[in-house]
């Protein structure tokens, strides 16, 4: 940190120059962005993907399905706008309500648009299809391509609504810690610079890689919250080094330590970040990747913008003085420390108790795949779907595609004879309700029927294109529709026994059900794996930063019970209903990705508070002076920052897009509850109980002093 801290204060105002030349190059690569996310993320490589591009590619089933709605209009409306769309010529088959009864209701129908071009622009096209559309009353496109439209959307449109609420609020904050305008102002500097090269590295990523629509708020949320918090720490450190060193010695000093602080703090929320990655779903993927991004930018924003930006202020830092900071409010958080560590068991039961009654409802946690319900209610694709759920019972029911492979192919007497023993034994599966072969299309009833059809060359000649949809080589293709819908337990557990069961051939399976089975087992068969890299990695980091066994256990294990209260109190209001929402499910993304960056963000306050009592520690060798200093000097610094961080993350509970929501209100009460009961009450607590065995570490002997045990 030396090294850093003297090339900072010699090359300050080069630093300066490359950094506004980065943010300005770049940005020309962050505003095309949002225009490059697409999908929700839920995508992997797995039987799912591999049943979707043998049925497009050799059975010429739809890559996407889009629903026209149409409500209280008439036929020759209804056939006028597929013209229009069919002269597009954007769409492999359109089916009419007009032909196919089935669609058709007195006042509601709707027809089936479907798309075989793998390269096809969706976005562009479902733009294309609503200007076709125009104003025409009671007419709604709808399907998953225009869902995942509207979904980016209103993502674009809820980011500028955190922001309009959070910033402001973040504003006034920083000016009650700072006093003055400039310095209030440097934090949020840091966090747009960050967030702008941060999307401009994703731009320049996106080109290779699918990004998930749901990058545009998680990434800035992250991106800003870390760089305020960073900033104030940093900010905090200088200006209390500043009062007995020159600019230049305060900042280098602040290097060493806050500087230090903020490096560990961020290498925890890297390693959460990261920790996802063996998840191999795009989501996860994607949320690891952009985050270590903008955490990477963040901490060298920090440590490098930052510390060059105070060097050239020097004391204009306190210019504009708005607020008066009063200079012995640390008393105040020394009379709190030395209140807490005189009960110290009395506050730790009383704490306990209270984060054992949050957690309660996390037992009955009900998690799904983000789908329609992601949307608000006010899109008119969420509501035209909805509409066909209730009147067509769109959804009821399921579609399973089975692709088998047999190395003779099918078209020997025992290869029909195995097609006939797929579709009778699906059928005897009392949750099946349909399945389509070339025997239950063609009315032919056993394999001896069909290869003596098949030797007369008129019925061959009609039999051949159907036998082409079904069986291409040593492929066969069988759709089966199950009696249950695509998230129930009960299709998820169908598909996934099918892909077990041992035949003579090979058999995948594919369809939504499938979909969905495969995204829950690959979060719940990696989840272990995840935890333990972030749990473990974390005990290490925190060993070697403050030479103790125990710090890092108790961070852990309280960390732990604070995302567990944390899950229980999202399902009090999402699961439950509360605060104005309706009962709903609690999305499979949030308690990975809340535990994955909480855990890390924690970590943030534990090494900053951590690090001054260590300090103390250090010269005092007195474990009760060391956490009532610790806890007076940095309490304010760290309330301000939780503050900070609560109001950005927890100004996208005003927001519409469900998931989103979630995770900044998760975010915002893991960290309130951190920064108060375990982080105000618990820690301080435990470090009494614990006395000087809290800096114990084994095969060390003597004393701990400055520099380590002696």
């Amino acid at each position: 940190m030396r090294t850093l801290a003297w090339f900072i204060t010699k090359a300050y105002k080069y630093i300066i120059v490359t950094w506004v030349v980065l943010v300005v190059v770049i940005a020309f690569f962050a505003v095309r962005l949002p225009s490059m996310l697409k999908g929700d993320g839920f995508r992997m490589n797995g039987e799912y993907a591999a049943v979707t591009e043998i049925a497009a590619n050799t059975f010429n089933m739809p890559i996407e399905t889009m629903f026209l709605v149409f409500e209280q209009v008439k036929d020759e409306k209804i056939e006028e706008i597929l013209n229009k769309i069919e002269k597009m010529g954007v769409t492999s088959q359109i089916t009419s309500p007009l032909e196919d009864s089935s669609l058709y209701k007195k006042h509601l129908s709707y027809a089936l648009l479907q798309f075989n071009d793998e390269d096809a622009d969706m976005s562009n096209i479902v733009t294309n299809i609503r200007d076709a559309i125009g104003d025409e009353k009671g007419i709604v496109l709808t399907g998953a391509p225009a869902i995942s439209k509207d979904i980016n959307t209103a993502s674009q449109r809820d980011l500028m609504i955190a922001e309009a609420i959070g910033l402001p609020i973040a504003i006034i904050v920083l000016l009650f810690s700072f006093g003055t305008v400039i310095a209030a102002f440097i934090p949020l500097m840091i966090g747009l610079s960050t967030i702008i090269v941060s999307f401009g590295i994703l731009t320049i990523l996106g080109d290779h890689v699918d990004l998930s629509i749901f990058i545009l708020n998680i990434i800035p949320m992250l991106g800003l919250a870390l760089s305020i918090d960073f900033a104030l720490l940093f900010i905090s450190r200088y200006r209390e080094e500043r009062k007995r060193s020159t600019s230049l010695e305060a900042v280098s000093t602040t290097i060493g330590t806050a500087g230090r602080s903020v490096i560990f703090s961020a290498f925890c929320v890297f390693i959460g970040l990261g920790a996802m990655l063996f998840i191999e779903v795009d989501i996860f993927q994607n949320i690891a990747i952009g985050g270590m991004i903008v955490v990477a930018m963040a901490v060298i924003s920090s440590i490098t913008l930052l510390p060059s930006i105070l060097i050239v202020l020097g004391d204009r830092i306190d210019k504009w003085q708005v607020l008066k900071i009063k200079q012995n409010d640390t008393n105040h958080w020394r009379l709190f420390a030395n209140g807490v560590i005189k009960r110290p068991i009395t506050i730790t039961v009383i704490a306990l108790i209270l984060l054992g009654i949050a957690l309660i409802p996390a037992r009955n946690m009900k998690l799904t795949i983000p789908q329609i319900d992601s949307l608000p209610i006010s899109y008119d694709s969420r509501q035209a779907y909805e509409l066909l759920e209730d009147e067509f019972g769109l959804g009821e029911k399921s579609s399973v595609y089975v692709v088998a492979t047999r190395e003779k192919g099918w078209q020997d007497l025992d290869g029909l004879k195995q097609i006939k023993k797929l579709e009778e034994n699906f059928l005897k599966d009392p949750l099946v309700d349909k399945v389509t072969t070339i025997f239950s299309l063609s009315g032919i009833n056993s394999p001896m029927e069909w290869e003596q059809a098949w030797t007369a060359q008129e019925r061959k000649a009609a039999l051949k294109p159907l036998w082409n949809s079904f069986v291409k080589d040593d492929q066969l293709f069988i759709p089966v529709t199950l009696k249950a819908s695509a998230a129930s337990n009960e299709a998820q557990d169908w598909v996934r026994h099918l892909s077990e069961k041992g035949n003579s051939f090979d058999l995948i399976v594919g369809g939504q059900p499938k979909f969905n089975q495969e995204i829950f087992d690959e979060i719940a068969n990696k989840i272990w794996l995840v935890l333990t890299v972030i749990i473990v990695s974390t005990f290490f980091i925190l060993m070697i930063a403050f030479r103790s066994i125990l710090i890092p256990i108790k961070a852990i294990l309280m960390n732990i019970v604070g995302l567990s209260a944390t899950f229980g109190i999202l399902v009090y209001i999402f699961q439950y209903g509360h605060f104005g929402l309706s009962p709903g499910t609690i999305a499979l993304i949030i308690p990975v990705i809340i535990f994955s960056l909480v855990f890390g963000l924690s970590m943030d306050y534990e090494v900053f508070l951590i690090s001054r009592m260590q300090e103390e520690y250090a010269t005092s060798l007195d474990n009760d002076r060391a956490t009532v200093e610790g806890l007076a000097t940095t309490s304010k610094i760290i309330t301000s920052a939780a503050l900070i961080m609560i109001v950005i993350t927890g100004a996208f509970a005003f927001t519409d897009v469900m998931p989103v929501k979630q995770i900044g209100v998760g975010i915002a009460i893991a960290v309130a509850i951190d920064a108060t009961i375990i982080r105000l009450l618990l820690v301080p607590s435990l470090m009494k109980l614990f006395g000087k065995w809290n800096w114990w570490l084994p095969f060390r002997k003597g004393p701990y002093k400055a520099g380590g045990w002696h």
